[in-house]
């Protein structure tokens, strides 16, 4: 039997061709696979008896859930991932990181620019469930948000790096600075070092970006990181209308940012560089960052998403209010 991830594929391959009537050739270039892994996908899709004179979906597998977050966020793809207790967070960030895990080995491509949040744990548990990427050969791996740290957790952050850069046998290349300074004269000192320059012009070079979504409180990774603002700095942002962040940039609901002199202490990629990313994927999921994931897909920041189910169909049921 196929593995799960294989299966969302191949259902979602096999509906896109055979009941939406999309060439082969677009659906390629929808979900940045080669012509010739679709026609294999759709063959086996026949063995698995996914295609019959329907399609099949399989326990698990969730593409009406995928495709109207497409519809509704006006995304570029969407993953939605199974869990068995939505209690527990270390499981729902497991679940997640498999299924990215699959969609990076599946759509990476030769020479990508792969930029990576370096704090998020979810990436962390999708690097660890990641395969070798043999396409994906030349890629460089470049930190989008700083990755120094004092605290033992600095670890952390160069592991997903050099682990991405080793399954892909790519380039890792870090940005040595904390994520927050202590004001914007000491970021702007910080940005004049030439190799720190270097790392931050290759941000218009990524092609596809790797996120977490946070929540207006820190995870345990940053926060022992000494890279989180102060619970009085918190305070300051959720009087201003913040839900979360990307990239430690917050926003509100609509994701608009929430902009306060503290963004000027923050040194990676800025929101409206990321947009411009080709494929920009967050991955995040749990009842506590659901306000923050939302904020994510209406305001544009991220365009591909992964997320559990119950998060998807909270997504779905939400109105026009904030």
């Amino acid at each position: 039997m196929a593995h799960i991830d294989e299966l969302r594929l191949m259902t979602r391959v096999a509906r896109m061709y055979y009941q939406m009537g999309l060439r082969q050739a677009e659906i390629a270039e929808r979900l940045s696979l080669s012509q010739s892994t679709i026609s294999r996908l759709l063959k086996r899709a026949e063995r698995e008896q996914i295609v019959r004179i329907t399609v099949s979906v399989p326990n698990g597998v969730y593409i009406e859930l995928e495709e109207a977050l497409v519809t509704r966020y006006a995304l570029r793809d969407a993953i939605v991932a199974d869990c068995t207790n939505w209690e527990d967070e270390e499981e729902i960030k497991r679940s997640l990181g498999h299924a990215a895990a699959y969609y990076v080995e599946s759509t990476l491509r030769r020479g990508e620019c792969i930029g990576v949040s370096s704090w998020s744990t979810t990436l962390l548990a999708m690097a660890d469930a990641m395969n070798p990427i043999a396409r994906a050969k030349g890629a460089r791996i470049v930190q989008i948000l700083g990755g120094a740290s004092e605290s033992p957790a600095r670890a952390q952050a160069v592991y997903l790096v050099n682990r991405l850069a080793t399954l892909t046998g790519g380039e890792a290349i870090f940005l040595p600075v904390p994520v927050i300074v202590g004001s914007q004269e000491a970021r702007d000192i910080l940005l004049q070092d030439p190799y720190v320059r270097s790392v931050i012009r290759l941000f218009d070079e990524v092609t596809i970006a790797f996120v977490g979504i946070g929540s207006l409180q820190p995870s345990p990774l940053l926060a022992t990181s000494g890279n989180a603002f102060t619970p009085e700095e918190q305070a300051l942002l959720a009087r201003q209308g913040a839900v979360g962040d990307v990239l430690q940039r917050f926003f509100d609901t609509w994701g608009r940012p929430v902009e306060t002199p503290l963004d000027r202490r923050v040194i990676g990629m800025s929101l409206e560089q990321l947009k411009k990313v080709r494929r920009s994927v967050g991955i995040a999921g749990g009842r506590r960052k659901r306000k923050a994931i939302l904020g994510a897909v209406r305001g544009g920041l991220i365009n591909v998403l992964v997320t559990d189910r119950l998060t998807a169909e909270w997504l779905l049921e939400q109105n026009g209010e904030g």
